[in-house]
């Protein structure tokens, strides 16, 4: 179950945003490269840099290539991913664990890096192929976030595209703003959870999810 999938765009709507740009379903105005290229050039003038010297020269031009990638979720449907699903008889949870994520803190601009555990029960032996999770992830993590709204945002995506029993996300990550700069935190990790369905309802279901997602990678279940 590893289909490779094809990303569908995010089409733009009616709506716009206060400075007339029109808006993707997502709630994004599309990326102008050269504005970003604009603004590196400008920051690196403002921290007291010689933007036009050698070594940074191409600077804004790789800086806005970069942005184009690591912001890519703005420009997608990350719920897509699930669109193809597949029956099979089979009731019992699907854990996909320890997904790996680098997403940015949308206070300082920072990336936080971390993993995400999905697990979920199907409804009518709908299921879907384990690498589009991963997809999933990727998608809503490749913009500027907040860890609380990720988690919560992977899970609503799973419980409106396969409408499952339940479903229990839970996303530990290390922050930059918290390791580079402040208190400089070294080793913290921040640990969130959302959890809907018949997992948030059933405490003995959720504890044997929590616990499949916490085993140690040789246990043998």
């Amino acid at each position: 179950m590893s289909e490779s999938s094809t990303t569908r765009p995010s089409p733009e709507t009616d709506k716009r945003d206060r400075y007339g740009r029109p808006l993707n379903d997502q709630g994004f105005a599309a990326l102008d490269k050269q504005g970003v290229e604009n603004a590196v050039h400008e920051f690196l003038f403002a921290i007291g840099e010689d933007p036009e010297r050698e070594g940074l020269k191409g600077t804004p031009e790789r800086v806005a290539r970069a942005t184009q990638e690591l912001m890519s979720g703005m420009y997608e449907v990350p719920q897509a991913h699930l669109e193809r699903q597949f029956d099979e008889e089979d009731d019992g949870l699907v854990v996909v664990r320890d997904i790996p994520f680098t997403s940015f803190c949308e206070h300082h601009i920072l990336p936080f890096v971390g993993a995400a555990s999905i697990v979920y029960l199907p409804r009518d032996g709908k299921i879907v192929g384990l690498s589009k999770m991963g997809r999933l992830v990727e998608g809503y993590a490749h913009r500027l976030q907040v860890q609380e709204r990720l988690t919560h945002q992977i899970a609503d995506a799973v419980m409106e595209e396969l409408n499952p029993q339940g479903v229990l996300v839970v996303l530990r990550a290390t922050h930059s703003c918290m390791v580079l700069r402040g208190i400089k935190s070294t080793g913290s990790t921040t640990v969130t959870s959302a959890v809907k369905g018949c997992l948030a309802k059933d405490p003995d279901l959720r504890q044997q999810a929590l616990l499949l997602i916490s085993l140690p990678k040789n246990h043998a279940i």
